[in-house]
């Protein structure tokens, strides 16, 4: 193995073990020990490659978005009427199975610690704006097609459903008879209207 692929491997195996250790113990409560000795390498590998624990957060939570604009685009390109529109953007299956409410609390300890660090803070609110435009020309794209018209204006739409599905994801957690999937149903049904 050449030593970029060596390098690579490391990220690789860092990303996932960090993933597996904020969904298994939350944001505050893991630490870089237990990060570095689930992907099998030293403290120095994960500061290397993303300056502490907060950098792996962010690394792991920025593919995991990119991976949902992905999957939603795709999801949106095969819609054709406004129920299926609704369907599209309403978590089913393993978005709100076992791992996913793990992954929010987890989501929301860092939001919480996040809101005493401002200067990071300032960074991480641009990048899921960012996120959030591209969502909302998804749906504007898909929309116009549609010829649907939500109750709100497509920017207040798109943090609406983020808000909502992470609240929801949280519920289960704490409440796993709530049933989440027909409270996002309806929510997203009304602000797209009949």
């Amino acid at each position: 193995m050449t030593r970029a692929q060596q390098q690579q491997r490391t990220h690789e195996r860092l990303l996932e073990a960090g993933s597996a250790v904020f969904e298994r113990r939350g944001f505050l409560a893991a630490t870089v020990e237990e990060i570095v000795a689930e992907a099998g390498y030293t403290r120095g590998a994960l500061y290397k490659h993303f300056e502490g624990k907060e950098g792996l957060w962010l690394a792991i939570t920025e593919a995991r978005a990119e991976e949902h604009i992905l999957d939603l685009g795709a999801r949106l390109d095969l819609v054709a009427d406004r129920d299926e529109l609704v369907a599209a953007l309403v978590p089913a299956g393993p978005a709100f199975g076992e791992d996913v409410p793990r992954w929010s609390v987890a989501t929301y300890e860092f939001s919480a610690w996040l809101a005493g660090q401002p200067e990071l803070a300032a960074t991480v609110v641009d990048t899921q704006r960012q996120r959030e435009e591209r969502i909302a020309e998804l749906l504007e794209r898909t929309c116009a097609r549609l010829g649907v018209r939500p109750a709100l204006p497509l920017p207040q739409v798109v943090v609406l459903i983020g808000a909502l599905g992470g609240s929801l994801a949280l519920r289960r957690a704490v409440d796993p008879a709530t049933d989440v999937h027909a409270v996002a149903s309806g929510t997203i049904a009304a602000v797209f209207g009949a």
